[in-house]
């Protein structure tokens, strides 16, 4: 039976961060933060924090929790990462390390954050592992191998996330899975060449084997396949990763983000949406929302960007004995943090005729 309703649908719990005015590390917004459970149990949120002049760090702070177990503050803990690589410095900003994701990788035992590291070069995905969330080391840049003649570590890319335990890539190998945003020359929604949505800025996923990566402590990703391009009328410019993909009864899902709007007017509008990967074969979507799960609202009219609303993290609600229930972290407007709530459905339907891997 096709259901009749939006099968995800995120409902807003209120406000979680914002600059404090007293910080000039945060007098440019708080934003876009990463998530995770600790080993003990609490949730850390990774924000970034952006200073005068767009300079960029990524900070620490636990998430309060009121008596019902809703997320309704921040208690401010210092500072994860801030720009020391030459990777992470430039001559425009100074520096940036931005837009961090968080996913405890089960295998490795270990916390990895991806974050868009802003260089000379432009922004590029890098790593840094964990095994506490308070003491990072850098990994350096993502490595990848080239696609033809395409070379992904030569374009800029963004949005990174990572499945926390192996899957199984193109040729059946045990492998991390990444998914990315790279920009290909000509995908820029202004481009010719993007005027064919297959062409716009789209989601790929590439595999680093496991082998090489246990035995060899290599990092290098490859297997690309493009996993989501633009379809629907609230992603028409763009799409990009949100949170880390978390293992449900229905598959992985992933959250992510759409960018619509009037290309001619250059006034954009970005949503969350929701997207389930099949478990055995996360390169096949099997589901993605024909509609915004999260459009902005009056909050989010006014900011720095206004009209964004930028999911990053996901928390499932198993410490309140409610695992169909996931929390929702995203930035506002570029300026604030928000919180939403939504539960998935026992199961999906597509409608007659759907092929959603075909067409995405």
């Amino acid at each position: 039976m096709i259901q009749a309703m939006e099968p995800f649908h995120a409902t807003r719990l209120g406000v979680l961060m914002e600059p404090d005015p007293n910080d000039p590390r945060e007098a440019g917004g708080v934003l876009n933060p990463a998530l995770a459970r600790g080993r003990d149990g609490q949730l850390y949120l990774f924000p970034r924090l952006v200073a005068a002049g767009n300079y960029s760090r990524i900070g620490i702070a636990r998430v309060v929790l009121d008596a019902h177990g809703d997320p309704v503050g921040v208690e401010r803990l210092g500072l994860a990462l801030e720009p020391v690589e030459s990777y992470e410095k430039n001559s425009e900003t100074g520096g940036g390390v931005e837009d961090p994701r968080i996913t405890f990788v089960e295998p490795l035992d270990c916390y990895l954050m991806t974050y868009t590291a802003f260089s000379e070069a432009g922004p590029r995905i890098a790593l840094a592992s964990s095994r506490d969330l308070f003491h990072w080391e850098r990994l350096g840049l993502v490595q990848f191998t080239r696609l033809g003649d395409i070379d992904f570590g030569a374009v800029n890319n963004k949005d990174a996330v990572i499945f926390p335990e192996f899957v199984h890539d193109p040729e059946g190998r045990p492998s991390l899975g990444l998914i990315h945003r790279p920009l290909f020359p000509g995908t820029k929604p202004t481009d010719a060449m993007a005027q064919q949505r297959i062409h716009h800025e789209s989601l790929w996923i590439s595999y680093c084997a496991a082998a090489d990566l246990l035995e060899l402590g290599h990092w290098e990703f490859g297997q690309h396949h493009r996993l989501l391009s633009p379809r629907a009328s609230w992603e028409r410019i763009k799409v990009g990763a949100g949170a880390p993909p978390i293992l449900t009864r229905l598959g992985w899902l992933l959250v992510y983000h759409g960018v619509g709007g009037s290309l001619q007017h250059r006034h954009f509008h970005y949503s969350a949406g929701a997207a389930v990967l099949d478990a055995r074969n996360p390169c096949r979507v099997v589901y993605r929302s024909p509609h915004p799960i999260l459009a902005p609202g009056p909050q989010e009219h006014s900011g720095v960007v206004p009209d964004v609303v930028f999911p990053t993290g996901l928390d499932r609600r198993t410490d309140i004995g409610q695992p169909s229930r996931f929390d929702m972290y995203f930035g506002m407007a570029d300026d604030r943090i928000g919180v939403a709530s939504f539960r998935i459905p026992r199961s999906l339907t597509l409608p007659a005729g759907e092929d959603e891997h075909r067409a995405a």
